[in-house]
Parts: C-alpha cells; sequence; structure tokens
C-alpha cells in the first residue's frame, strides 16, 4: 500500500495509539519513582522469605496455603507501598532540593500531592483489609512498620535527629515476622534472626547511601549521620553494624552448615571492606563499593535462605 493512500482516521488513530503507549508507559515509571522501585522490593521479599521459612519449619505445603500467601503478599506489598506514598507526599520538599529524588512525580508534578495523599492512605487501607484475612500478629508487625516509618521516622525524626536510621530500620526489620507469624507464633529464633539481620544491615546500607549523596541530604537540610558528624564517624559506624553480623548466621544453624558457611564469608568480606574504609583517601569511591556490597549481600542472604530450606 503506498503511505500516501493512508486515510486521515489511520494516521490519527495511528497516533493515539502511540500516544497512549507513552502516556501507560510514562504513568509505569511515575509508580516505579513513587514507590521508589527497589526500596518496596527489598521490603517485600522478606516477607516472602518469612511465609518461605515458616512453611520449611511446619512442614506446611504452599499449595495447602495459597490464600493465606495471597493475602499476605498482596496486603504487605499494599501497606508498604501507601507507607512509601505517604512518605513521598509529606517529604517533597526535600525531594526537590535533592537530586537523587527530582524524578519522583510529586516533584515533576505528574502526579498532585492530593492524589498521592489519598493512594497512600487507600494502598493503606486496602492492605490492611487483606491482612485481616491472616492473623492478628501479622496485623500486629505490619502496623509496627507502617506507624514506624511514616509516623515516627517520616513525620517526625529524618529531619531533626540522626536516629532517624535506627527507626526507619525498626520498619524494616518486622518484614520477615510478618510473613512468618502468618503461619507461626514469632517467638521464634529463626524469624527473630532474621529480623535483627535486617535491622543492623540497614544501618552501613542507609550510612553508605548518606556519604554517597552527602551533598544532596546537606543541601536539603536532613539530619544524616555524616552530614552532622562527617565521614570519619560514619565509617566508623559501619564498621561497628558490620562486626555486630558475624555471630548472627550461627544463630540459624537449623538453616544447615552451607547457610552458615556461605553468609559467614559475605560478612567476612564486608568487615574487610570497613576496615578499608578507615584508611581510604576517597571516601566517596569507599561508599558507592560499600552501597553495592550491601545491597548484593542482603539479597544473597535472603536468597540462600530460600535455596537451603527448598
Amino acid at each position: 500500500m503506498n503511505k500516501n493512500s493512508i486515510s486521515y482516521n489511520e494516521r490519527v488513530n495511528g497516533n493515539l495509539y502511540v500516544e497512549n503507549k507513552r502516556t501507560l508507559k510514562t504513568m509505569l515509571i511515575d509508580f516505579i519513582y513513587l514507590l521508589k522501585g527497589f526500596v518496596l522490593v527489598a521490603n517485600v521479599f522478606p516477607v516472602l522469605v518469612g511465609f518461605w521459612l515458616a512453611l520449611t519449619f511446619t512442614n506446611t505445603s504452599l499449595l495447602d496455603q495459597m490464600s493465606l500467601f495471597l493475602n499476605t503478599m498482596i496486603g504487605s506489598t499494599l501497606v508498604i507501598s501507601g507507607a512509601l506514598a505517604l512518605n513521598n507526599w509529606y517529604e517533597v520538599d526535600l525531594d526537590r532540593a535533592m537530586d537523587r529524588t527530582k524524578k519522583r512525580p510529586t516533584v515533576t508534578g505528574s502526579f498532585s500531592l492530593a492524589s498521592v495523599l489519598m493512594m497512600g492512605i487507600l494502598f493503606t487501607i486496602l492492605g490492611f483489609v487483606f491482612l485481616f484475612q491472616t492473623t492478628t500478629e501479622a496485623v500486629i508487625y505490619s502496623f509496627i512498620g507502617w506507624f514506624t516509618y511514616v509516623v515516627l521516622y517520616t513525620f517526625w525524626s529524618k529531619r531533626k535527629y540522626t536516629i532517624n536510621t535506627i527507626i526507619g530500620a525498626i520498619s524494616g526489620a518486622v518484614t520477615p515476622l510478618i510473613g512468618w507469624t502468618v503461619l507461626a507464633p514469632g517467638n521464634h529464633i529463626v524469624p527473630i534472626t532474621v529480623a535483627v539481620m535486617i535491622f543492623i544491615w540497614q544501618m552501613p546500607h542507609t550510612y553508605s547511601i548518606a556519604m554517597r549523596r552527602f551533598e544532596d541530604y546537606k543541601r536539603a537540610g536532613v539530619a544524616m549521620l555524616p552530614v552532622l558528624y562527617g565521614f570519619d564517624v560514619t565509617k566508623r559506624q559501619i564498621l561497628v553494624y558490620v562486626a555486630c553480623l558475624l555471630p548472627l548466621p550461627f544463630f540459624l544453624w537449623s538453616l544447615g552448615p552451607a547457610f552458615i558457611i556461605i553468609s559467614t564469608i559475605l560478612n567476612l568480606g564486608w568487615l574487610v571492606l570497613s576496615i578499608c574504609g578507615l584508611y581510604t583517601k576517597n571516601d566517596l569511591k569507599w561508599a558507592n563499593i560499600t552501597f553495592i556490597y550491601s545491597v548484593n549481600y542482603m539479597m544473597l542472604i535472603l536468597a540462600l535462605m530460600m535455596i537451603v530450606t527448598w
């Protein structure tokens, strides 16, 4: 067919299709930025791991608990998404001042602040509706995570106190307990140790981010440790927290020797990297390496927990 013979309507419909496709892609990207992409995945994954470990230790089949599994994963994902949306709604002034957050839809104007607020509230409510179909203990841990992140971290401490990192770490630490307590009581060495591991891991992970984005946090006036106390103090704190990870794999002896050996090797590698940080002359390069190591560390640890209990 000659391209000149294409009708006006065909050209218009074709352009509309392309424009709609572009709009949907843009909206999806905006949602990823709004819900902080990796942060959402990094918080939902431990819920899955906690549920998986509980299946193993209670000798339960996933197929037999599929309804509980779906309610748990959908509910926790929505609650975490709600918390992240409310965080973006409240921190729009900080995000405007930071290069790393300038693409968030609250900054670009792709989503109005009112719509983000409504999404945060709606996601949270819907999430708890799903979680109420599981267990009371799982709901309690979910609420602790949501309240800690939204109220104690976002609304109260982030702009004022360096303990904001510790407070924020609590919300991440409860995630494996949510998954576990859907099937079994949380007073078990396995979910408690995993929660402690995630809590401690978040400290050096977040401090490395704060070092990498030092100028951003300083410009925005966020009370991060390197901004108020400098890189040397931050690097020493990173070393202390990484050292605290060393004994934790041995509390998970029930996961088998392979897990203990591999996780210990990962811990020792991070410890050596942390010690090197005390003597480095290029703090930002070291912070970048530490950040990359920390991200891969936790993903490998959690994946390993599932692999050894397969």
